[in-house]
């Protein structure tokens, strides 16, 4: 995918460089997020989910329904993740084509293979830079997608009320931010 097939071995070890950089920053990326927010996430849905089963005079449907609405802002933020790193790879594979298809060209319009690997070589180099310059980004606007953050939580919520994920601030509930019952 990143050279033509005639590439030699310098070729595809610089490729397979390039392809671990990029590798690297996605997985270190995804390693934050999982920690700084999708835990976080995780334990609001567990714990709105527990508060759903508390509720004696809900019915078995009810029950499922509460379970099902704390599990959707998880579900939610995971598709948004793969989302954004499916047009990522995407967006990266096509710059890479574009690279390969340049050096075909100079190839059959006569340009020297040597000179074809490096204009090879220095395009990918680019295409691999100019996509690592996109995942600061990329993760600003996943963390600020998210469905739930910040001073969110699940709380115990006052009598009479209904089970759900509350704003906190301080020792006050500001109010419900999802109902999880209908």
């Amino acid at each position: 995918m990143w050279a033509p097939a005639r590439q030699g071995a310098a070729g595809v070890a610089m490729a397979e460089l390039q392809q671990l950089r990029v590798q690297e920053a996605v997985d270190s990326m995804v390693k934050n997020l999982e920690r700084e927010n999708i835990r976080k996430m995780q334990g609001l849905m567990f714990r709105c989910s527990a508060g759903c089963c508390e509720d004696s005079q809900a019915s078995m449907q009810q029950v499922h329904q509460c379970i099902e609405r704390c599990h959707a802002p998880l579900a939610q933020a995971q598709a948004l993740v793969t989302s954004e790193l499916e047009k990522f790879q995407d967006r990266l594979a096509r710059c890479t084509l574009h690279c390969n298809d340049k050096a075909k060209d100079s190839i059959d319009a006569g340009s020297k293979e040597l000179q074809v690997k490096r204009q090879l070589e220095c395009c990918v180099t680019k295409c691999v830079d100019d996509h690592m310059n996109l995942i600061p980004t990329m993760t600003k606007k996943m963390k600020e997608s998210a469905p739930v953050h910040g001073e969110i939580e699940v709380c115990c919520w006052p009598l009479g009320q209904r089970a759900g994920i509350y704003l906190k601030r301080g020792m006050g509930v500001l109010g419900l931010l999802s109902k999880v019952y209908e």
